[in-house]
This record gives structure tokens, sequence and C-alpha cells, in this order.
């Protein structure tokens, strides 16, 4: 085998590891629990993409015929990872529920985000 297929295969391998190490960065640095569960669940999909795509280049150039069994790994996970995603945030809006906690996106009537803006007329009775 040529050697550009191992170096293609590894350029791939190491962008995948890049994305998830620029998705742990993001990790580290998001404030809050639901802000820091989207970027690793992109993260790991495309990462995942990537080396299912290092895996068919490098088994089919091995077997010198297209291998599409890897296939079967991404589908499951592309299916299975914005599911658990969904199912963790439903645990973590239900666990702050249960606390008392103030919900994401639920403003006190006090706060700017629930104010009319200053250019609108008052509301007549």
């Amino acid at each position: 085998m040529p050697p550009w297929p191992e170096l293609i295969v590894g350029l791939l391998l190491l962008v995948s590891g890049a994305v998830v190490l620029i998705a742990a960065l993001g990790l580290h640095r998001l404030p809050d629990f639901f802000s820091r569960m989207h970027a690793p669940a992109l993260a790991s999909t495309l990462a995942a993409w990537i080396v299912t795509l290092a895996s068919i280049l490098h088994f089919s150039l091995r077997a010198q015929g297209l291998a599409l069994h890897v296939w079967l790994i991404i589908i499951v996970l592309s299916i299975t990872a914005p599911v658990t995603t969904i199912v963790l945030a439903r645990a973590a809006l239900f666990r702050r529920r249960q606390a008392g906690d103030r919900l994401p996106g639920v403003h006190s009537p006090a706060s700017p985000a629930t104010r009319p803006p200053p250019w609108t007329s008052p509301p007549t009775s």
C-alpha cells in the first residue's frame, strides 16, 4: 500500500482529535450545564464522522474494495448522540425544577428581557 493513504488517514485522525480538543476547551469555558452540553455533542458527532471517513479510507484501500461496514457504527452514533443530549437536558431541567432553581430562559418580571423596549408606547387601560 502506498504511503499517501496512510498520511491522509493520519491527517483525518489528527483533525478529529483537534475537533475534540476544541470541544473540551469550550466545555471548560462555558458557564453552565446547558451551554456546556452543546459543544461536546456537536463536536463528538463531527469527530466520529471524521474517524469514520478515515476508517472507510483505510479499510477500503487495504481490502482494495469499498468497505462500508464502518457506516453501521456512525449511523448508530448519529442516532443515539442527539437522543442522549436531549435526555440529559431533560434530566437537568427536572432536577432544577425539583430544587426550585430558576430555569434557563425564564426571567423574573424585573429582568430586562421581559420589559418592553423604551421606544414602544405603554399599554393603555
